[in-house]
């Protein structure tokens, strides 16, 4: 069992958006406090974000910096949290890629785990390394040039990664000791992997409690309806009007 060390000084980004994966940024960022760690939520926007249980809203958390704010510089160590929705959105933040790969260059520690390294994906940062993810994220990262290993948490170089919320607790055991200066394995950063293990085979399924939670979703209130609805028609609304100016022009 990997001993953790004292996170007491260091300065930890956790790289969030809305639909962020509620277990997988509570419990961490939990435990780190608890070691002293100062701890800032960055994300794509300021005010309060959204976390996720799965598919059903869960509580907000405060940001405390937006990512047009931070440099890598400015901390020691970064997590990313994973969920459905906040690593697809992150993917898509030009600052947000360049914040990991600030990140990567400097040799400093990243954690992600479950779709989180969708975002190191879309950085151009997988190429040669060894990492894990969700079962789900297996062919994006493996046609992205990793090595994808069918294992609870994976440490290669200045990067740590695990499955998702069903290995919380190695994840979380590693993450500390991680974050508090524990020794990289032998492979550096970026190199290929001795002998080029091959991936783990695909899943020949999905998680069965996936699959099921739809199936005891209750029906969606009016109130959620109308929302939805109003959300859509101002969406289209802007839409129809950048048309019109762009003809216009």
């Amino acid at each position: 069992m990997t001993k953790p060390q004292s996170l007491r000084s260091r300065r930890i980004a956790v790289l969030a958006a809305d639909g962020f994966e509620e277990v997988e940024l509570a419990v961490p960022v939990a435990a780190m406090r608890a070691e002293g760690a100062r701890v800032d939520i960055v994300s794509l926007r300021p005010g309060r974000i959204r976390g996720v249980n799965l598919h059903e809203p869960a509580s907000r958390v405060s940001v405390d910096r937006t990512i047009t704010e931070v440099a890598a510089g400015d901390y020691d160590a970064l997590l990313i949290p994973g969920g459905f929705i906040n690593p697809d959105l992150l993917r898509q933040s030009a600052p947000a890629r360049e914040f990991v790969r600030s990140f990567d260059a400097l040799g400093k520690p990243i954690a992600t785990l479950c779709h989180g390294p969708w975002l190191l994906a879309s950085a151009g940062l997988t190429e040669g390394r060894r990492m894990t993810s969700w079962p789900g994220v297996r062919d994006d990262l493996v046609n992205a040039g990793a090595t994808w290993l069918d294992q609870p948490v994976v440490q290669d170089g200045n990067w740590l990664t695990s499955r998702g919320p069903q290995d919380m607790a190695p994840f979380v055991r590693e993450l500390l000791a991680f974050f508090g200066g524990k020794p990289a394995q032998a492979q550096a950063q970026g190199a290929p992997a001795a002998g080029r293990v091959a991936s783990s085979p695909q899943r020949n399924a999905p998680p069965q409690v996936v699959l099921g939670a739809m199936k005891w979703l209750p029906r969606p209130s009016l109130r959620t309806l109308v929302l939805a609805g109003a959300a859509a028609a101002f969406y289209l609304t802007r839409h129809d009007a950048k048309g019109s100016r762009r003809l216009a022009g």
